[in-house]
């Protein structure tokens, strides 16, 4: 049996593109010979479409599109997830379905079990688990057809109690295939390949596993489509972060072979690499899957603002990133070099607007309610909020979209403002731990130099004030994001992180901080997820609730 691997970009909503896209793929896989095709969980509508599935004439868009992609099917098979009715009335509206169509039919339907409903994920909310498994006959082998958490488990630390699997393998099936949506983390294809692999070797079988790639808002897919045989070896790994299609023989001993082989398994990428391509996507298909072309961002001469600027040049093309220079009075003359020199490096645009006078206007206008009180956070946020208001305006008047350059390590202790640093259309960086963004930009720089030297190693500051430096607020960098990773990403207590050996009184500060941010957390931009706990929909905190630690 040859099989067609699709591992597709699809955009939430878009019937037309991705009903075009599944029926473009099935032509190709025709022509080639292939024998069935298979696309990715829920790739009719898009995922995650969260309450669009409310919606009775988005389900109704779903069934008129899978009707299209049917008529495609003469001579070839396919399978495709898309949500369906669940006609049990005492159960959710929907299932997370896969159909297997054949000569213009569906002839299986084979709905999810396993829902997912922690971290990003939400499926419970809208799908009902299914307790019925069964294989499909299909050219003389057996197909175990499972959805994307039906295989997420092992033997030492099983999620859940009931595995399809080990209902379908009583079956005597010839070959597993498992359609997935799973997201991007930087730790988390070397965990995928492990429980993959575990799957094909414990129930000896052959493996077909295809994944989104692409990026729909925050969350990034990125592929890394797989293929097992059965002693739970990697076949074949389709590359990763874009679109790609790959071609398999599933011979009748359960040995693959390859035709039309369009992959070569490259070597482990390190987290930064991945980090960045990540990144890469994520912006791109923001801003294209959104209707936008061009970006603009607040260029300081720091390091955040610099590798923001260099990723979007990356992704859009230098010709459609507007850097803005907003020096004030506390602006040093390196920072304004250093900003110079990214923009002659990138080749983008840039406008310079001082906002000294700009500032001094806000501060004259509160001079009867300040009351000559000393300078403090609230004349330093003024100049934060005056070039938001800038930018915002430039906006409005050319059709850009702000890019937030605030990182992960500042959103976590709040060391941002709210309605100034914080604002903007997409936050790039912000799962990105500054420690993270000095290694972004030493990658960056792997061919030549693009972000200036002396960006990356003079002490980072706001420059909201005379000699500011970052540290005059929190602990060093390499120690507050030790911190941040065991209590933000390994949930850990106070007294865990201490036993580690850091000190008392830096750890309660810092997660105390944590802690209080979170009303800025709720009202900044969404975040580009790249780690396994990122802010934003996957980790949701009350405001105003007390958690001592």
């Amino acid at each position: 049996m040859k099989i067609a691997l699709a591992q597709l970009n699809y955009h939430i909503g878009n019937f037309e593109s991705n009903t075009n896209k599944i029926i473009t793929s099935i032509r190709e896989a025709k022509q080639t010979g292939a024998d069935l095709v298979v696309f990715a969980e829920l790739c009719v509508c898009g995922y995650p479409a969260r309450d669009f599935l409310e919606f009775n004439e988005f389900i109704s868009l779903c069934d008129d599109a899978a009707k299209k992609i049917a008529a495609e099917c003469n001579g070839i098979a396919c399978i495709i997830g898309l949500p369906t009715p669940n006609h049990n009335p005492e159960g959710k509206d929907l299932n997370n379905s896969a159909y297997f169509i054949d000569n213009g039919e569906i002839k299986a339907v084979v709905n999810k079990a396993l829902l997912p409903n922690y971290d990003i994920f939400d499926e419970y909310r809208y799908f009902e688990p299914s307790t019925s498994f069964s294989c499909i006959d299909f050219k003389g082998k057996r197909i175990a057809l499972t959805i994307c958490e039906d295989l997420w488990n092992t033997i030492e630390n099983p999620l859940y109690v009931t595995r399809p699997m080990d209902t379908l393998i009583q079956q005597k099936p010839d070959v597993m295939i498992n359609i997935a949506a799973s997201p991007f983390a930087y730790n988390h294809d070397e965990e995928r390949i492990a429980i993959l692999s575990d799957n094909a070797r414990r129930y000896n079988l052959p493996l077909f596993y295809v994944n989104h790639v692409g990026a729909q808002t925050e969350l990034i897919f990125d592929g890394g489509s797989l293929v097992f045989d059965n002693t739970g070896k990697i076949a074949d790994e389709l590359p990763y972060f874009t679109e790609n299609t790959a071609y398999y023989t599933l011979q009748d001993d359960a040995s693959i072979t390859f035709e039309h082989q369009t992959t070569q398994k490259a070597e482990r990428q390190s987290d930064i690499e991945q980090i960045h391509q990540g990144l890469i996507l994520g912006i791109r298909d923001y801003f294209y899957k959104s209707g936008f072309k061009q970006a603009i961002l607040g260029l300081s001469g720091g390091i955040d603002s610099a590798v923001v600027c260099a990723l979007a040049a990356e992704a859009l093309g230098a010709e459609n990133v507007m850097a803005v220079l907003l020096p004030s009075k506390f602006s040093s003359d390196h920072s304004l070099k250093d900003a110079e020199d990214l923009v002659a490096n990138l080749g983008c645009k840039s406008e310079t607007i001082a906002i000294e006078k700009i500032t001094d206007a806000f501060e004259g206008a509160l001079h009867p309610q300040f009351n000559n009180l000393p300078f403090n956070i609230a004349e330093e946020n003024i100049q934060s909020r005056s070039r938001a208001v800038l930018l915002m305006a430039m906006c409005n008047k050319f059709g850009y979209i702000l890019l937030n350059t605030s990182n992960k390590s500042e959103a976590a202790v709040g060391y941002g403002t709210l309605y100034g640093d914080m604002c903007g259309g997409i936050s790039v960086i912000g799962d990105v731990f500054k420690t993270q963004v000095f290694e972004l930009a030493r990658y960056i720089n792997r061919d030549r130099e693009i972000i200036p030297v002396n960006t990356i190693v003079k002490p980072p500051s706001a420059e909201l004030r005379p000699d500011q430096k970052d540290t005059d607020s929190l602990p060093e960098y390499d120690i507050l994001d030790a911190i941040l990773v065991q209590y933000v990403e390994n949930r850990r207590s106070s007294a865990e992180i201490i036993q580690q050996g850091f000190d008392d009184a830096v750890v309660h500060k810092v997660l105390r901080l944590v802690n209080l941010a979170e009303h800025k957390r709720y009202q900044t931009p969404p975040i580009l997820r790249v780690s396994p706990k990122a802010f934003g929909m996957g980790r949701r905190m009350p405001i105003v609730g007390k958690y001592l630690t």
